[in-house]
């Protein structure tokens, strides 16, 4: 059987680093684009945030599972990684959904991803990036999403959100995970601070649910001693999913430490007042305040 690694983490949060360096590994393969969250949302497409409900897991972990080993077999591997963002919201769902997938968590200073997703919020659409994605939406969802997407790009457009990044923009339409509430958060908070409440939102849920399952299951990583030494990094990484030997084979110079402490500096010491007094505790508990 495939062995599934399921990398979990908040947006900007060092995911796509993380994936990139492990599928560089033989034998290590995963989807030909950033994130599959059409594919994780099939059958669930009345739920319109991502928390998926553990309980939902049975109409659609015989789809999921032949994803995966579909995957393998195009790839000619023996590990699938995968990393969509919005899992974060979702583990006990992707838990019992694949009862046998290994979780990596991967968590980053939430000051600096909250700079980081800001500049991704409204970033100017990509056709690119944007059919890569498409390639993997089911069938039956596509005029669903189709319509999703004409809509945001429409409301986006008419309110002139588009490349914004200020800090107290109340912006029109969401980006990345959403969690069940996200269309009040968004009514009540601007930009800044709803980055920042992704974030915990994303991290504090992960940890819990991944918290409550077989520790056998469960790797934890820092994004701050990662790239202080990715090598390392890498290799527990490796061990945790059984592929050690592979080490030697993995690229890992790619890996650079210049983000660490980026996003605090960007937004400025108000702004890092502000969202301390938000969201100090979070930051406690992940030990960055």
């Amino acid at each position: 059987m495939t062995q599934q690694v399921i990398i979990v983490g908040a947006p900007r949060s060092g995911t796509n680093m993380l994936r990139d360096v492990l599928t560089s590994a033989p034998g290590v393969s995963t989807w030909a684009c950033d994130e599959i969250n059409f594919v994780w949302k099939h059958k669930n497409l009345d739920i319109d945030h991502d928390e998926i409900p553990a309980d939902r897991a049975g109409r659609v972990a015989e789809y999921l599972r032949t994803q995966f080993e579909a995957r393998a077999r195009r790839d000619n591997s023996d590990i699938v990684v995968e990393k969509t963002c919005a899992t974060s919201l979702r583990v006990p769902f992707v838990a019992a959904a694949l009862p046998e997938a290994k979780f990596i968590f991967i968590r980053r200073d939430g000051l600096d991803a909250t700079a980081s997703t800001m500049k991704r919020w409204n970033a100017e659409f990509d056709l690119r990036y944007t059919l890569k994605k498409v390639r993997y939406v089911p069938p039956t969802d596509f005029p669903r999403h189709l319509r999703d997407f004409v809509a945001k790009r429409l409301t986006q457009r008419l309110a002139g959100d588009a490349r914004s990044e200020d800090n107290d923009l109340k912006v029109s339409t969401w980006w990345g995970p959403r969690p069940h509430d996200f269309k009040e958060l968004q009514r009540h908070h601007p930009l800044e601070e709803l980055a920042f409440i992704q974030w915990q939102r994303c991290v504090t849920q992960s940890a819990d649910a991944l918290g409550a399952l077989d520790p056998a299951r469960v790797l934890e990583v820092r994004y701050e001693d990662y790239v202080a030494d990715p090598r390392e990094g890498t290799r527990r990484c490796l061990e945790f999913m059984g592929a050690q030997e592979r080490l030697d084979r993995t690229e890992v110079g790619q890996v650079m430490t210049s983000s660490v402490g980026k996003g605090r500096s960007q937004l400025g010491p108000e702004a890092v007042r502000r969202l301390e007094a938000l969201g100090g505790s979070t930051l406690t508990r992940f030990g960055y305040a």
